[in-house]
């Protein structure tokens, strides 16, 4: 299950970082992006699932991203870092299928096979300061905790 996890995270990067760059619509890039075309079903529902959510969680996600990055702002992060770091924000907060700390592990491995070297250590700093400020500090992997309340709903 894992290796059709992390391909569905890989073509979810793939995706949205070519929406981040042309603008391309969700259904445009399932129809015609070969790796998508040719991927499993289950392979294609997760990738799916990952992409319209970071998608539709947009603007909560870079804001969280943006507080927790404070010396760096989205727009100038390299573009398959910022939709990495969308991704797997996506997944900690709103997926409960996947432990946190394999979800950071998973960003950073994407992130040394797509990205630079310094970005691995950024994605897994940023990425545990967010888990830390939502759920406080876990010396060992914990069940996951409920999710938080979206923004504005206070």
């Amino acid at each position: 299950m894992s290796g059709r996890r992390r391909r569905a995270r890989e073509l979810a990067l793939q995706l949205l970082y070519q929406r981040d760059i042309a603008g391309t619509e969700p259904e445009e890039m399932f129809a015609r992006t070969e790796e998508y075309v040719n991927a499993t079903p289950d392979v294609q529902e997760y990738a799916s699932r990952l992409i319209l959510g970071t998608i539709s969680r947009l603007a909560e996600l870079d804001e969280r991203l943006g507080k927790q990055s404070e010396h760096w702002r989205l727009g100038r992060m390299p573009v398959v870092d910022r939709n990495l770091l969308r991704v797997a924000l996506y997944e900690l907060i709103h997926e409960d299928e996947t432990p946190d700390p394999v979800v950071i592990d998973e960003a950073v491995e994407i992130a040394k096979k797509f990205s630079t070297p310094s970005s691995a250590p950024f994605i897994n700093g940023v990425l545990d300061g967010i888990r830390r400020s939502l759920y406080g500090p876990r010396e060992a992997p914990m069940p996951r905790r409920p999710k938080p309340a979206p923004a504005g709903s206070r």
